[in-house]
């Protein structure tokens, strides 16, 4: 896998993902002991209110924000982005009222919203082969992994040392470092811009509605849109509950919490590590859909767990369910860039990726309140829930790539419109 990073482009992109999610996880830990700072014990209140509006940020923001800055180079955008980050960054120990928080969450989180999309654009062209793209979604995958269990340990470890504040300061580091490594690296400085030769650019809303009318008009991503809604149902499990299975259900202690989380994210690790080699042989859909099913049902084993979570083997029993509903969750996840690089024209992936990062999100806006209301009427009832609704989207997502030529035929048909051409 590490085989891509001999290329020096790719080698500073990743690089610079990997501090601005440094960054990021910095900025988790700083904002909820600043809602404390600010709401006291009203602090829960404050940290729903802000991924409230991360979601919502990340879901309307991302193809405006795509549709606005079509003119721009790619490398200015991303640039521009991290700057924004690193200028709220350093504005956030200065809030103290929950809506200036929510207001420059909101900021951050649309910069982010716009960096995301962009880079995530510019990989399949500055990595033309599937082989080495496949490589680079898994490596994605693991830098967001390691940077769940990173972050909060040098978040900890900084703590010891400085003021909680301060962590933004390393916040605005990690962005700043990432402008310095996009700079950096030798991208083409047309790599955005609109060929004058294709005709005027269309007007701003068509722009903004391209990626998501792309994605319907495509039956290749139909798919992807059930397949989100499958992880977001399955996963806000786990993210959303884990703290009140482990501490209240089981009885163990806050370390406890992190450990489970990190079962999950080792299960995502090593699907990411092992998908390379396995898509080498067989197409996405033969991983993909089985993976769908599995989370759904893993989802409905760990209700039936939770019907009797009071500690000694059921320990157990669970870690091994987040284990393998990280792997699962990656499973799913991971080859969709594949899918998008090939079945989107080179200067429409900004917009698809736009399009993806706002509709992915659009489920987990979903999930995250449904999972936390469903938990009112018990943790099995909501896992029952939402096995649910995933085994609902896994049903659709079949069905749905039903419709889509296997990839063989499918670059039959595509040589054959070429020669008839």
């Amino acid at each position: 896998m590490l085989n891509v990073l001999r290329s020096r482009v790719y080698l500073r992109l990743f690089a610079a993902q990997v501090v601005s999610l440094v960054g990021t996880g910095l900025a988790t830990v700083a904002l909820g002991l600043l809602a404390h700072d600010v709401a006291g014990g009203h602090a829960g209140v404050v940290l729903g209110g802000i991924f409230t509006v991360k979601m919502i940020a990340y879901v309307f923001v991302a193809p405006l924000m795509n549709a606005a800055l079509v003119r721009l180079p790619r490398r200015n955008v991303m640039v521009g982005a991290d700057i924004v980050r690193v200028v709220i960054a350093l504005c956030l120990p200065f809030a103290g009222q929950p809506w200036q928080i929510f207001f420059l969450v909101f900021v951050l989180q649309s910069a982010s919203a716009t960096f995301t999309p962009t880079f995530q654009s510019v990989i399949p062209i500055v990595l033309p082969d599937e082989d080495d793209y496949t490589q680079a979604l898994s490596l994605s995958r693991l830098a967001y992994d390691l940077e769940s269990i990173a972050s909060p340990m040098l978040a900890a470890l900084l703590l010891l040392v400085m003021q909680s504040n301060t962590l933004f300061l390393g916040t605005a580091l990690g962005f700043a470092g990432s402008a310095a490594l996009v700079l950096s690296a030798a991208l083409p400085k047309s790599l955005g811009l609109s060929d004058p030769r294709e005709g005027p650019i269309r007007p701003f809303g068509a722009r903004a509605r391209s990626g998501i009318a792309h994605f319907a008009r495509r039956p290749g991503l139909r798919p992807i849109l059930a397949l989100n809604l499958v992880s977001a149902a399955a996963v806000s499990l786990v993210l959303v509950h884990t703290v009140v299975i482990v501490r209240s259900d089981i009885g163990l202690d806050q370390s406890a919490v992190a450990v489970f989380l990190a079962i999950n994210g080792a299960g995502s690790m090593t699907a990411a590590l092992v998908l390379p080699r396995v898509l080498r042989r067989v197409d996405e859909r033969t991983i993909m859909l089985p993976a769908a099913g599995s989370l759904a049902a893993l989802t409905a084993l760990a209700g039936v767990a939770l019907l009797s979570a009071s500690g000694g083997p059921e320990i157990v029993i669970l870690a091994a369910l987040w284990y393998l509903i990280g792997l699962a969750w990656s499973a799913v996840e991971t080859p969709i860039g594949r899918i998008i690089r090939r079945e989107t024209p080179p200067d429409e992936l900004s917009a698809a990726f736009a399009a993806q990062f706002s509709l992915s999100h659009a489920c987990w806006l979903i999930c995250y309140p449904l999972a936390g209301a469903l938990g009112l009427a018990g943790l099995s009832t909501t896992a029952f829930a939402l096995a649910g609704l995933a085994t609902a989207a896994a049903v659709l997502a079949t069905l749905l790539w039903r419709a889509v030529p296997e990839p063989e035929m499918l670059e039959v048909m595509r040589a054959d419109a070429t020669e008839g051409s």
